[in-house]
């Protein structure tokens, strides 16, 4: 039986935001990414540096970090640059560090060396699900600049070993939900956002109830629901990746 809510956007229940992942859009960066989830658009950066935190030094093992921030005019209110504030919200902080995570997952950072990526995500316009838009993102960037340090002969090999994409899911009136935007988001009963691998490995799941408890087989539907959805966005950024091997060889 298809589900017979209707959302605002049109969209299916299982339906995608339409998706764009445009590659090599800063010219600096050693790699990035424009990516867009229907209205929510995010400049994903990846720089390279050959050094590691000094409390890495002498481990032979690289490492990735991360830094997420909204522009002020990416809602439809002003919000304040954290820079003037002196200081991250506990979102912020919780976002960056999720995406840090979510990209050192699927890396083998024995193989990078002693050197560390910084990956930038900055929302240029929010229409929810950012952080799930930034983590897949965030992925090409990094792609690209391993790619970019590889035929440069900083490494020898793209030490990347899975992918990796997210998207949300949730409750609304009801209904399971994929990939939501603001207006759903904002008012959905149960939220969540998986990342998980091309390969359909957890790398992590935040879910809550806003309103009311929901049920194990409430969680499973939720997370079907996210795979369908990974893999569907996984095959966007493996013809990305297609592209970005084709237009530097």
């Amino acid at each position: 039986m298809v589900p017979s809510f209707q959302r605002v956007s049109g969209r299916n229940y299982n339906q995608l935001r339409d998706i764009t992942l445009m590659p090599s859009f800063i010219k600096h960066a050693e790699g990035s990414c424009f990516a867009k989830f229907g209205n929510t658009h995010i400049i994903c950066t990846a720089s390279v540096e050959l050094k590691v935190p000094p409390w890495r030094r002498g481990s032979g093992k690289g490492w990735i970090t991360a830094e997420y921030g909204m522009l002020p005019r990416s809602t439809n209110t002003r919000i304040d640059r954290e820079a003037i504030k002196g200081k991250q919200s506990g979102r912020t902080q919780e976002i960056q560090r999720l995406i840090g995570r979510s990209l050192r997952a699927i890396v083998d950072l024995k193989s990078l060396g002693e050197a560390q990526v910084r990956i930038d995500c900055d929302v240029v316009q929010a229409d929810g699900g950012t952080r799930t838009a930034a983590i897949t993102g965030a992925y090409i960037a990094l792609y690209e600049a391993f790619f970019n340090c590889k035929i440069s002969g900083i490494i020898s090999s793209i030490p990347i070993i899975n992918s990796v994409a997210a998207v949300s899911c949730g409750i609304c009136d009801g209904q399971i939900l994929l990939d939501l935007d603001y207006s759903e988001d904002s008012s959905a009963e149960t939220d969540a956002n998986f990342i998980l691998t091309g390969d359909n490995k957890i790398v992590e799941i935040q879910a809550a109830a806003e309103d009311y408890p929901f049920s194990h087989n409430t969680f499973q539907q939720l997370s079907n629901l996210a795979a369908v959805g990974v893999r569907d966005i996984t095959k966007i950024q493996k013809n990305t990746l297609k592209h970005i091997e084709n237009s530097k060889l």
